[in-house]
């Protein structure tokens, strides 16, 4: 016997179903009448307006969209065909939604309410982000191929041309002293550099185990404090519940070394100047692992603060290319190497910087193993200034 599903009582029951379904959704879903008035909003969709569903539900949806929004358009386009339309990198931002709400749209008539339409708000920011971590990763390895060739081809002929100017040195007048000098400095140089590259080209698997992050942020504290942070603040928010994160110890004070020391250049001379280290748990992020169906989930995140002048909005999206820096006589190969550092853990890292307040952001796997002996040393039994 078939259940009809046309009485009373079982429409409320699908309408509750209904309810906890869109609720589940991770989306913001929102449904507009033909009048323009919201006349639904999941949890999702009040936490990415600020409202709840009974504050959305006496305004229209131009309400809340910055003036001129193309969503508005779509609407009236969906209407119109009664076919639903899809919109990509549609930029919502606004004083009442915050900045960066780049999003992709759904839009969809729902037939059985003339003129309504369905909502569905996709945000781009994460997406973004693990996009330009891949583009992050494809240019370590152009970089890997350049260190090889580099190494192999350059460091040689500079060994000769630095032994040559060292014989011409002992005959030289005093004149002449000072560039033959001058030839042996910028070919140690040189060769300095092309050793930095030379880790770009080691694909050697990571050894890996359980570590307890927040010994390794207090070491790299430690250090900074004792010589380029000796007159910066530096304070620490530690999450003492944290698990161990699976990866190797001297790498990790590598990067962060790294990310402190350019938040300490960052902040310079400036009174106010502090760097913030900060560790929390972030459930929710999983990324597909390349070559097989596992995802993997990235639920530590570990942050550098600084409140430093920021970061060009133009250099942002490149960061951690090879080569791209704002220092005088940088490089440009630290972040590019603190990049691939990440990701050969499988992690993610990415930069925030915005009104003089700017954060690295490391997204790393937890060990599996749980059972780390010092996940509960002093150095992580709660949140300290």
């Amino acid at each position: 016997m078939t259940k009809d599903l046309t009485s009373p009582s079982d429409q409320a029951g699908g309408t509750t179903v209904a309810m906890a379904v869109l609720n589940a959704i991770q989306n913001p879903v929102i449904m507009v009448d033909e009048s323009g008035f919201v006349v639904f909003a999941n949890w999702e969709a009040e936490a990415f307006f600020g409202a709840s569903a009974s504050h959305l539900a006496r305004y229209r949806i131009s309400t809340f969209i910055p003036f001129g929004s193309p969503l508005l358009a779509l609407i009236d386009q969906v209407r119109e065909r009664k076919a639903p339309v899809n919109e990509y990198r549609v930029d919502l931002s606004s004083p009442r939604l915050g900045q960066d709400k780049l999003v992709d749209l759904y839009v969809a008539p729902v037939l059985s309410e003339p003129g309504a339409v369905v909502i569905v708000f996709q945000e781009r920011s994460m997406a973004d982000k693990i996009d330009r971590q891949l583009t992050h990763r494809a240019a370590a390895r152009s970089v890997t191929g350049l260190a090889s060739m580099l190494a192999h081809e350059i460091k040689n002929p500079l060994s000769g041309i630095r032994g040559a100017a060292q014989l011409l040195e002992q005959s030289a007048i005093d004149d002449d002293r000072a560039l033959t000098r001058l030839i042996c400095d910028e070919t140690d140089r040189i060769v300095s550099l092309v050793d930095r590259m030379e880790v770009f080209s080691d694909e050697r698997p990571v050894d890996r185990m359980p570590v307890n992050i927040h010994s390794v942020l207090d070491h790299v504290k430690a250090v900074a404090k004792a010589g380029f942070a000796r007159n910066i603040r530096v304070t620490e928010s530690y999450d003492p519940s944290l698990p161990a994160v699976y990866a190797n110890r001297d790498q990790l004070v590598q990067v962060f070394l790294n990310l402190v020391k350019n938040a300490a250049e960052a902040v310079g001379d400036r009174p106010d100047g502090e760097i913030m280290l900060t560790t929390a748990y972030r459930p929710g992020i999983r990324l597909s692992v390349a070559g097989t169906r596992e995802k993997i989930s990235l639920p530590l995140e570990f942050c550098v603060h600084d409140n430093g002048p920021g970061v060009p909005s133009d250099l942002l999206p490149h960061l951690f290319d090879p080569f791209i820096t704002t220092k005088p006589n940088g490089s440009g190969l630290g972040l590019a190497l603190v990049a691939k550092i990440i990701g050969d853990h499988g992690g993610i890292i990415e930069c925030d910087s915005q009104n003089s307040r700017t954060t690295f952001r490391v997204l790393m796997p937890a060990s599996k193993d749980a059972s780390l002996e010092d996940a509960t040393t002093a150095s992580s039994t709660g949140p300290s200034r």
